[in-house]
Order: structure tokens, then C-alpha cells, then sequence
């Protein structure tokens, strides 16, 4: 068993804890399954800061562990890198650069990293446990979400984004998986992994493209230079998928959804679903602008756009959640944030 104190493992025959000697409890059912090597490493390299309970998910990047803060008793969501990954030099660095990146911004609808550490093939971040899940989660499970609840999440997801361009960083990776949802149905943004911005050296080549194909704009999907207005053109794909349940284009590959994305135009989400308003679909469209300079210019502007198609919507509760993301998101005039991937 786990002992409650330090988190060591202990055979189960053992009265004490072989690691801080306290007194073990008297377990009724003793399980005969072995500790998982992963948690007990994580255990370890963690310095018993946390209680690791249970892998709840698996990524392309990392594992994800539920855990308690030990002194201050709250849940947390542990992600640790694949071992075979953090073994390589820039990976790791792009991990570390999704902690630095958070850290450095401080917002109601960006989700923030407490803790970061590296030892030996061990590298993990730590963020705030955030009950209600994804986007993507909800996507699959509902299929599609009405058009004024699709409406609010956003507009808090574009101020998230207006802020973190004004704080000189491109996300580059928006899509749902990356929205979360808190105890109070708020959306916040996450993974800033491959974000970069002015005030960091690029981490890739020229033309090396880092992303997820089914919502890259046309200038991320060549390899051009970045503003915020391509976190806006995801966000615009976002839309579309959480109302229709599917992205706008797919294929047999990331090349292939990547070229389409750059040479065709996918119809209007009025038009697949006649349900969905006009107005809301506007707004769809001109997020997924090809030319940048077409969309909307700032995340603010699209949080403007969205609040006043919701307006004339019947929820009072879509109103309150895109009110609340609007009064945290200043306005001023500085300029948008540039990179290049």
C-alpha cells in the first residue's frame, strides 16, 4: 500500500511506513496488484508535495495524473512528459516553455501553472484541477452546442487570447481540447506548449509547422509569419465544430486538411444547419477569413461581435458568462503579437 504520509509504497504485510516509519492503516481488502512504476516515479521526483491518486488521460505529449496538494489539500492535474520525449532536447524545452509561457500570464480565462520540475527523464507541470473538462469532451458527448451557449464560450476564450496577445504571445494550438470549463461553466484556455511570441527566440526552423491540421489558418498550415489573427481563425473553426460537431474540412492527412484550409472555402454553418443564425454565422466566416487582414483584428473584437449577437439572445446565463470575460478584457491600442513558426 501507499503510505498516507509520505506516499512510498510499502509491501502489505508492513505495520510501519519503510520510509518515514509512521503507522500504516489496516487495509480490510489487500489488493494484490503491483504499484504503478509511473506513479511511484512521479511520487518521487515530486518530493511528496502531492498525492498522486490516478492517471485520468493520456496525450500525444503527456500523461496526466489527478492529484491533492498535500499542505494546502486541493486538487491539481499533474502532466508528465513521455519519457521517450523528455529524453529528447527540444521537446523538453517546449515543455518547459509551456510553463514559462502560463506563468507569465495571469488571467480569469487562462488556465495557470503552479509548479514545473525536471528530473532525470521525469519532467512534469502542474495546474489547477478543472472539474467540468473540455470542449472536445463535450463535443463528443452533445455532438453540437446551440448557437448562444457557442456564443459565450468563446467570447471568453477570445479575451483570454487578446490578452495573451497583448502580452506578446501567439497560442497556435487553439482547437477543444484545449478549453476547459471550471465549477462555474467559465471557459479558460490552456496548453500554451507551442506558443511563442517577440520576447523569446523561435525554438524551429523556417516552414517547420507545429499544430493540429483541422485548425491551423492558411498562414500557420505554409509555415508564414504569425499574429494573433491565426489563434482567431482557429477560434473560428472552434465554432464552427461546436455547433455543427464536425471541423470544417478534414482528410486522410495532416497535409491534406492543412492544403485545404489554404485553397478552399468550406459553406457557411447557416447553410449546413439552417438553424444556426445568420448573424452567428457571419462571425464564423469572417474568423476564417484566408486574409488575415479580412478578420476580425484583435480578440476583443471578436468578443465585441459576440456580445452583441448575443444580446438578442433568450439566456440570460450565455449574457452573464460573456459579460463577465468582456469587463476582464481592458481595451487599448497596443499592437498585436508577431511570430514566426
Amino acid at each position: 500500500m501507499f503510505c498516507p504520509d509520505c506516499g512510498s509504497w510499502n509491501r502489505s504485510a508492513a505495520a510501519r511506513c519503510l520510509r518515514c516509519s509512521e503507522l500504516l492503516p489496516v487495509m480490510a481488502n489487500k489488493s494484490t496488484q503491483p504499484p504503478d512504476p509511473a506513479i511511484t516515479a512521479l511520487r518521487h521526483v515530486t518530493g511528496g508535495r502531492y498525492s498522486i491518486m490516478h492517471r485520468v488521460g493520456e496525450g500525444g505529449m503527456a500523461n496526466v495524473y489527478y492529484a491533492l496538494h498535500v499542505t494546502l489539500d486541493c486538487p491539481v492535474v499533474i502532466k508528465v512528459m513521455h519519457a521517450h520525449l523528455a529524453r529528447d532536447a527540444e521537446m523538453r524545452e517546449r515543455f518547459r516553455r509551456e510553463a514559462e509561457s502560463a506563468a507569465q500570464l495571469v488571467h480569469p480565462h487562462i488556465c495557470s501553472i503552479t509548479d514545473f520540475g525536471s528530473v532525470g527523464d521525469q519532467v512534469f507541470l502542474v495546474m489547477p484541477y478543472l472539474a467540468r473538462g473540455t470542449l472536445a469532451d463535450r463535443i463528443n458527448n452533445r455532438r453540437s452546442f446551440p448557437p448562444e451557449r457557442t456564443a459565450a464560450i468563446v467570447a471568453q476564450a477570445a479575451c483570454a487570447l487578446d490578452y495573451a496577445h497583448r502580452h506578446g504571445l501567439v497560442h497556435r494550438d487553439i482547437k477543444p481540447d484545449n478549453i476547459l470549463f471550471d465549477e462555474d461553466e467559465n471557459a479558460l484556455v490552456t496548453d500554451f506548449g507551442i506558443a511563442t511570441g517577440h520576447f523569446r527566440a523561435r525554438m524551429t526552423g523556417t516552414g517547420n509547422v507545429m499544430g493540429t491540421p483541422h485548425y491551423m489558418s492558411p498562414e500557420q498550415a505554409r509555415g508564414k509569419l504569425l499574429d494573433g489573427r491565426s489563434d482567431l481563425y482557429a477560434l473560428g473553426v472552434v465554432m464552427y465544430e461546436t455547433m455543427l460537431g464536425f471541423p470544417p474540412f478534414d482528410g486522410a492527412d495532416g497535409y491534406s486538411i492543412s492544403y485545404k484550409h489554404v485553397t478552399e472555402t468550406a459553406a457557411a454553418p447557416d447553410v449546413v444547419d439552417s438553424r444556426i443564425p445568420p448573424g452567428l454565422s457571419d462571425i464564423v466566416m469572417k474568423c476564417r477569413e484566408k486574409n488575415a487582414a479580412d478578420r476580425y483584428q484583435r480578440g476583443n473584437d471578436l468578443a465585441d461581435a459576440l456580445i452583441g449577437f448575443l444580446s438578442g439572445a433568450q439566456s440570460p446565463d450565455d449574457m452573464r458568462a460573456a459579460w463577465t470575460a468582456r469587463m476582464v478584457a481592458p481595451r487599448n491600442s497596443h499592437a498585436p503579437a508577431v511570430s514566426r513558426v
